[in-house]
Parts: C-alpha cells; structure tokens; sequence
C-alpha cells in the first residue's frame, strides 16, 4: 500500500480555524428569501431554474398548470427519441446499442448501417492508452479513489495530445472521440491498480480487444478469466445506454458546460463533470443505495416481509438506522415524479437475471422499498408528494448481479456519460459563444479598515 502523505498542519489547529471560518460564512435562510435567490439554482416548487437551451436531451417529469407543478409519467428523449423505443428496438434486433446512443447524442441523428460500423471501429481503434500512459500514471501513483484516478488520467491526457487547446469543432470532436474510447480502459487500469496496491490481490491487465462493443470490453477486461454471457453484456449495455445522458441540466453536465463556456480545453471540462458526478448527491448515489440495502439485509429478519421493511423505513426517516442521515436513498428526483424510464427499464431488464444469478431477496427488498417509501412519507412525515424510485434504486443491485465491484459502481456511470458530456461541449462550443457568468448577491455589510494593532 503507497505511503500516505502526512500533513504539516495539526488538526487541532485545524478545529480552531473552523470555529472562526463558521463565524464568518453562515448565510441567513431569511436572506436567501429577502433577496429572492434560487438555492441550487431551483426554483421555489422545486423546479430548475432556466439556464440554457438544448437539442441533445430532454428529461420530464411533470407539467406546469396555472402555475402548478403537476406530476406526470416520466419520460426521458434522445435528440428527440424515446429512451424506451431506443433500448427496445435494440433489444428487439438483438444487437448492443450503446455505440449507437454515443452517436446519436454527439451527431445529432440515429447512424446508418455504415456509420455506426465505422464508429465502432473507431471506439475500438482508439482504445488503447498512449505508451508508457499506464505505468507512469497510473502504476506509479495508486488511488483509493477510480474517479480521483480518472479525473487525474484524463487530465494527463492534455500532455499526450499535439493540439490539445485547440477548441475547433473538428479538434474537439477527435478529443472526444477518443475519450470515449478510452474511459472503459482508464477505469479498469486504475481499478486493478487499487486492487493490487489497497486490497493486496492480483492485477489483471489483458490485451485491448478492438471488435467487441463497450459492454462486453468492460465485462473482459474486468474478469480475471475474461469470460462473460451475452445476457450479461447485454444488460451493462443497457445500463449503458440509459447512463449516457440526462439532460443539459444535471449538475456533471452542467459542470462541463461551465467550464466549456471558458473556452478552456476538452480535458478539463471533461475533468470537471467527473468531480461532480463523484459526489454522493450525484454519481455517487448508488453506492449509498447499495449499502442501504446492505443494512437491511443483515438487520431485518425476513428484508422480502413488507411490514418489517415498512418499519425499518420509517427508522431511517426517523434517523434511528442506517447510516443516520434520514434519508432513503434510491427514492424520488429532481424531475420525475409519478416514475423514472430509467428505473422502470433497468427494473424489467434485470430481473430474470437477478433471480437466476441469486439475489431474489435483494430485489423483492428493493421492490418493497419503492413500493412503500410514499406510504411512509405520507403517514410519518405528513408529506404526500408524488415520489418515485429513480434510477439509482435498482443499479448497484444490477452492477451487483453482474459481478462489477462496488469500486466500479460511479466510474461505469462515468464511462456511459462520457458520450453525453461530449456532445454537450460541442453544443455549447459551437451554439452559445458567451461565459457563463451568474451573480451573486453580497450580503456582507461595509467595514472600515482596523489596524493590525487595534484587532486585539
């Protein structure tokens, strides 16, 4: 295990800086209220405030009626298609679909047969890191982190690359290009790091293979023996595929489209959207799902018997169990209400496979606890809005049944949205032209100057 750095600064020092930082920084609710600022960028009803427009993705949840948020069915679209007709058709067809949805997102149009089979080679060319990348990146320097160690890779990027501040479409279209194809290897090369350096267990590195699609890429190279079921590959496919984009609002894309605005360069707009998607309110989520479900799998004596796992629930509100926070991870979203498409396909497509593969239990809890969350609000907290399991809820449990380790649960999330925080940096490149400069309104009063020796 790599040696820790040690920090000159005490954290009893530490603590009594805090104390002064604490005085200092807390902003009043009132004041928020006084000067009618947008917390979070969201609107009173909860609703996002309008930054920007769009023509990659659209995600819906409700309707707005005489001033109303009105809760409806979700829907979520691709340059205009149905998420649900995307996953279908290719389901129906029997073929991998995420290369497909990569295209759609950057390109703006479903491929023909010859595009898409000219995209796939291209993925499949482009996969392989630059020489001496690995050892020298991500060999000598082990992260207990893959996101901090992508983040890291991606930025180090920007020196194996000849133009790498060049912002012209074309430019930033191969820089693209590339960084979709080389996720899937950054983060198995930086999780077989982790393995060998934190866990004290056996690399496994294996050859890049070209001419297979993303899904099964992963599945290989993550798996000591390289083996994998097409059921199997054809279920991260799908993961995939719903994971590529949500919309322009969401805060990685967001992030991206921030720091596109700039006018900096591909690798650290790209950096930027995996930082936020590492947090726990975002990417992060469905670890804290995973191991939500964790506790009440050991603490409940039957987690399949709704009335012991209506219980638990309201403890979890009540911040009595699991990790204390009171929240239930896994259910409700910004946008959807009545349901997520997400959840709903991620749900249907997974459990033949999750019962086949042992973990009937698990999914009937994760079943109870969607089913019964909105109950528990309603009577408990008095809170009857309309709730739904969102996206998170089901895919730890899906990563679970398909052997991915909980280390690869945010990074697989990163890999799928690559393709969408591209084709939103080349909108924002190539439609808005302006920084993004939002205000912020200063609540700090005049104060005249005190000299050094009259502060006390």
């Amino acid at each position: 295990m790599p040696t820790n750095y040690i920090s000159p600064i005490s954290m009893d020092a530490i603590s009594t800086l805090c104390e002064e930082l604490g005085k200092n920084n807390k902003i009043k609710t009132s004041d928020y209220e006084r000067y009618d600022v947008k917390r979070g960028l969201r609107n009173s009803d909860a609703t996002g405030v309008m930054a920007g427009l769009t023509r990659i993705c659209s995600v819906e949840g409700y309707y707005i009626l005489d001033g109303e948020r009105v809760p409806k069915e979700g829907k979520l679209s691709y340059r205009g298609y149905d998420i649900k007709d995307l996953i279908n058709n290719c389901i129906k067809d029997n073929r991998f679909g995420y290369e497909e949805i990569s295209w759609l997102l950057i390109f703006g149009e479903l491929p023909t047969y010859n595009q898409l089979n000219a995209y796939r080679e291209v993925i499949g060319a482009c996969r392989t890191l630059p020489d001496e990348f690995v050892e020298d990146l991500i060999m000598k320097h082990p992260s207990k982190d893959i996101m901090n160690k992508m983040a890291r890779c991606v930025m180090a990027l920007y020196s194996f690359d000849e133009n790498p501040d060049d912002i012209s479409t074309a430019n930033v279209l191969r820089q693209s290009l590339q960084l979709v194809s080389q996720f899937p290897s950054i983060m198995n090369t930086a999780y077989q790091v982790k393995r060998r350096a934190f866990y004290n267990k056996s690399m496994y590195l294996h050859p890049v293979k070209k001419d297979i699609s993303t899904a099964e890429y992963i599945l290989r190279q993550i798996r000591p023996d390289k083996k994998y079921d097409i059921e199997e590959a054809r279920l991260l496919d799908i993961c995939l595929m719903l994971h590529a984009d949500h919309g322009g609002g969401n805060n990685s894309t967001f992030a991206t489209r921030v720091l596109t605005s700039s006018g900096t360069d591909t690798y650290s707009a790209i950096a930027a959207g995996i930082g936020s998607l590492k947090g726990p309110r975002h990417g992060g989520a469905n670890i804290k799902v995973s191991k939500q479900l964790d506790y009440f799998m050991e603490n409940l004596a039957d987690p399949t018997d709704e009335a012991q796992v209506k219980d638990m629930l309201v403890k979890v509100l009540n911040r009595e169990a699991g990790d204390k926070s009171g929240l239930i991870y896994g259910m409700g979203h910004a946008v959807y209400t009545k349901s997520d498409p997400r959840a709903n396909i991620l749900k249907e497509n997974a459990r033949q496979l999750a019962l086949e593969h042992g973990f009937e239990k698990e999914f009937i809890t994760l079943e109870n606890i969607e089913k019964l969350t909105p109950e528990v609000f309603a009577e408990f907290k008095g809170d009857d809005k309309v709730m739904c399991a969102n996206v998170d809820l089901y895919s730890g449990l899906v990563y679970r049944v398909l052997g991915i380790p909980e280390d690869l649960f945010t990074p697989l999330f990163a890999t799928a949205r690559i393709s969408g925080w591209c084709a939103h940096r080349l909108e924002e490149i190539t439609s808005n032209g302006r920084i993004m400069r939002p205000a912020y309104k200063s609540v700090s009063k005049p104060k005249q100057y005190i000299s050094i020796e009259e502060r006390g």
